[in-house]
């Protein structure tokens, strides 16, 4: 309760701070939430679908945000050329005018923040500004179970066997790899978890069930994105717990020694390596961790 007690303090003090209490956000004519809104469409405009999730949103609470926006003819709002199911916004030119201000004093608003304090303080006050941007990006993601034929799921084993036939020092074919095909990837042989932020794809992990053995970890990625943001570690958790849920004390893994980072990882998280257990090509380092 400590804790969230200090969030809520912190909540206070920034809204306050950065005047989004003020019914004309840096004195311009109108509320934080249209200036935020117009300033994400950005010069090349943008799908409503993509704002929405960008912004975290309620539709019909981001359609008054637009409308009103419209209605003052600094944002057009119509179907896509390429798909008129899709919905598009974008900066008239009274709107490119007004965001141009927007920034202006957005940045005057944060000189004005740091002015206040000395050397010291401003370079202390960025970089813990820096650690709190992380955290709460973090605190955003979803991770969750997804099917392997879900676009999801597709873009982000797609992207998993791309870099590795970057990094890998003899490439990297799937069909010499250990089967994580789609029927490996569903119950009850196995499932894979899908990490998403602001509903796109931005990491994955498969956890395999073979009769009699440990649970067998395989296909961690993550996006070059969001590294940095513990996103390894959090899937990693949440393959450990799964498998435990499914009654498993013990899970297994490997990795090719091109991934310096996952080994790391993986024994910071508590693996040791053992013997090689099984017959992957692109295995160097093979690992198991109990439950």
């Amino acid at each position: 309760m400590d804790a969230v007690a200090r969030v809520r303090r912190f909540n206070r003090t920034v809204t306050q701070r950065v005047g989004a209490l003020d019914d004309r956000f840096l004195a311009l004519d109108r509320p934080l939430g249209q200036a935020r809104v117009l300033w994400e469409i950005g010069p090349e405009g943008v799908d409503v679908r993509t704002l929405r999730a960008r912004l975290g949103l309620d539709s019909g609470y981001l359609s008054r945000l637009l409308r009103a926006l419209t209605d003052d003819g600094l944002v057009l709002v119509e179907a896509s050329a390429g798909d008129a199911r899709v919905r598009t916004a974008r900066l008239t030119e009274r709107g490119r005018a007004e965001r141009a201000e927007l920034d202006r004093r957005s940045d005057k608003l944060a000189e004005d923040l740091l002015g206040g304090l000395a050397p010291a303080e401003r370079d202390r006050l960025v970089a813990a500004m820096g650690e709190v941007e992380r955290l709460l990006v973090a605190s955003t993601v979803r991770v969750g179970v997804t099917d392997p034929g879900h676009p999801h799921a597709r873009f982000c084993l797609g992207s998993y066997y791309a870099e590795l036939a970057e990094r890998f020092e003899e490439g990297f074919d799937p069909a010499r790899s250990v089967s994580t095909g789609e029927a490996d990837l569903r119950p009850p042989h196995g499932l894979l978890l899908v990490a998403t932020l602001d509903d796109e794809p931005v990491g994955c992990g498969a956890l395999l069930f073979h009769a009699g053995e440990p649970a067998y970890i395989k296909r961690m990625w993550v996006s070059p994105a969001v590294r940095g943001l513990g996103l390894g570690r959090r899937l990693l958790r949440e393959l450990e717990g799964t498998a435990r849920e499914h009654g498993h004390t013990t899970v297994r893994l490997e990795t090719n020694r091109a991934l310096p980072e996952a080994i790391a990882m993986y024994r910071t998280a508590g693996y040791r390596e053992v013997e090689r257990f099984n017959d992957e090509v692109y295995g160097h380092h093979f690992f198991v961790r109990d439950l």
